[in-house]
């Protein structure tokens, strides 16, 4: 089973000795581990804009590969990396297993008040609002209830914990993914 392994990792300077770090994992459970950097399935053609020659060759990844595992860790906020929260989709509607994991335990609205600070007030219903007067989500859940809803509707987990060490290169969150999704491909294999 080839797994597309999506994350904000690529940024790290040293982001092609994380992705190796995550394949041995997924090889030590039967998997293949797809990283963004690999070389793509299909070379996009070279007329096109750099941006977009990275996205076409990701876009090849993910459509080769028969599941995702996402890191979920909030990049430059209280959420996840956009670019992930989109490639966890897109396998998602291709109708394919996706997992999801976080190293920050805390629930999405703790981070977003976190984030905003003093600016986040409470409603008199006793929900929260930012200083735009728009909701802040209060579910208990580990990002937006978009993300956690299509993890959990492909059948998926969402691994959540406070990674004792450094929050991008500790993988006792993702490997739990990578075990579940490892029993999954047994049992539907089977």
């Amino acid at each position: 089973m080839r797994v597309y392994l999506a994350g904000p990792e690529v940024f790290l300077p040293d982001a092609l000795d994380v992705a190796a770090a995550k394949k041995r994992v997924c090889a030590a459970h039967g998997l293949e581990g797809v990283f963004p950097l690999d070389p793509p399935p299909m070379l996009p053609p070279g007329d096109r804009p750099y941006w977009m020659r990275i996205y076409l060759g990701n876009e090849g990844h993910i459509r080769s590969c028969d599941g995702l595992i996402a890191n979920l860790t909030p990049f430059r906020g209280p959420s996840a990396d956009a670019g992930t929260v989109f490639e966890l989709g897109f396998m998602r509607a291709l109708g394919r297993p996706v997992m999801g994991y976080s190293n920050v335990a805390t629930d999405f609205l703790g981070r977003t008040r976190g984030f905003l600070g003093a600016t986040a007030t409470r409603r008199t219903d006793g929900g929260w609002e930012d200083a735009d007067a728009m909701g802040l989500e209060d579910f208990g859940l580990g990002d937006n209830l978009m993300i956690d809803g299509g993890i959990a509707a492909a059948g998926g987990a969402f691994e959540r914990e406070d990674a004792p060490g450094d929050r991008w290169r500790d993988l006792a969150a993702f490997e739990r993914c990578v075990v579940r999704l490892a029993q999954w491909s047994s049992a539907s294999s089977a």
